[in-house]
């Protein structure tokens, strides 16, 4: 016993100490050759996190979670802002390329045939003279400069390009785009393939076996560097790998009236209901949030709690899960509450 009254780790190997529990044993000590193999089987059977696979800059990104486990951030009518045109009336208040670098993941286009016009060229002294093409109007290309469509025109290869651009600078990053769209197959084939790039990064489900194997991790999607995808309101352009958006996705009614207050969530497709099952596939679910009439004021209300109450009391009672895609219009705008959009959207993905 040591002065302080305890017992030391010495004495506990002493004679003496042997001698007071009844006598001295010797006790074998076991060979080294054992003690080799005993700690071989534990590293077999615990691999120790040395050992293991590390994750992927991906997996650090996404996890394990599956496409139809995430939520994005989209943009109604994505293209009509005071950034990349003379619009009168917009949805949004940054370009597309700034939407993106603020955390938007999906995008709403409208796309219109063009055909040429000389009339317009000459009576706007030169500055309304472009070619025949596929670009982003909001009704007839030619009507109504900044209201239906707005100058300069935007093409919606140029806009492709600068959501392929996006993904390149961004390897980590999906983008999905929705299209409705008023184009007709070749059209859409001509505009789409002046795009470079874009054929690398198109992810087509309907060729990945999507239906009978779900829908992959998104991690997987970006090894792969398959991260776009795309959807139509016409089922004509799956050849291009441009999916029916009906065959592929459930989607509420997309107004919330003219004052905003419309919460239901409905389908809007009559015989598409939002709980719609499949067996091994699940649709993906694409929750529009915004009025017939777009203004600041009216968005800032709509933004914040308004679109997490929606969300938590209607759309998901509806569908029986969160929605994959959360659409607003300004979506930089919120009621003061401390939610907005890209919070609310990072909270169920959270989950």
């Amino acid at each position: 016993m040591d002065s302080s009254g305890g017992v030391s780790a010495a004495s506990l190997g002493s004679p003496e100490h042997r001698g007071a529990r009844g006598g001295s044993r010797s006790i074998g000590r076991p060979g080294l050759g054992l003690l080799v193999a005993v700690f071989a089987l534990l590293a077999a059977l615990l691999p120790s996190a040395a050992s293991a696979a590390p994750l992927t800059a991906a997996e650090q990104r996404w996890g394990n979670a599956r496409l139809d486990q995430v939520g994005s951030l989209t943009t109604h009518n994505s293209f009509t802002n005071y950034e990349d045109s003379r619009w009168s009336s917009v949805n949004q208040s940054e370009s597309v390329r700034n939407q993106l670098a603020g955390g938007v993941r999906g995008l709403m286009l409208d796309t219109h045939w063009y055909e040429h016009s000389t009339a317009l060229c000459v009576i706007s002294f030169g500055s309304d003279c472009y070619p025949s093409d596929v670009y982003l109007c909001h009704g007839d290309c030619k009507a109504f400069a900044g209201v239906t469509y707005a100058l300069p025109r935007q093409s919606f290869a140029g806009t492709m390009q600068t959501v392929v651009d996006f993904l390149t600078a961004n390897p980590l990053e999906v983008v999905t785009v929705f299209l409705e769209d008023y184009v007709d197959t070749e059209q859409l084939r001509g505009s789409l393939g002046r795009v470079r790039g874009l054929s690398d990064l198109l992810f087509r489900p309907d060729t990945a076996g999507v239906r009978d194997n779900g829908w992959p991790r998104v991690a997987d999607l970006v090894g792969a560097n398959k991260r776009l995808l795309m959807f139509s309101d016409r089922s004509d352009k799956t050849s291009l790998g441009v999916m029916y958006d009906k065959a592929w996705t459930v989607q509420n009614y997309w107004s919330l009236g003219d004052l905003g207050n419309d919460l239901a969530c409905t389908s809007r497709w009559s015989d598409v209901p939002l709980d719609r099952t499949e067996p091994g596939f699940r649709r993906l679910f694409v929750m529009s949030h915004f009025r017939n009439v777009p203004t600041v004021g009216t968005a800032a209300l709509d933004n914040g709690t308004k679109l997490g109450n929606r969300i938590a009391q209607q759309c998901e009672q509806a569908a029986g899960r969160a929605p994959n895609f959360v659409a607003v219009d300004f979506h930089r705008l919120s009621d003061g509450s401390g939610h907005t959009p890209a919070s609310i959207v990072a909270e169920l993905n959270g989950r």
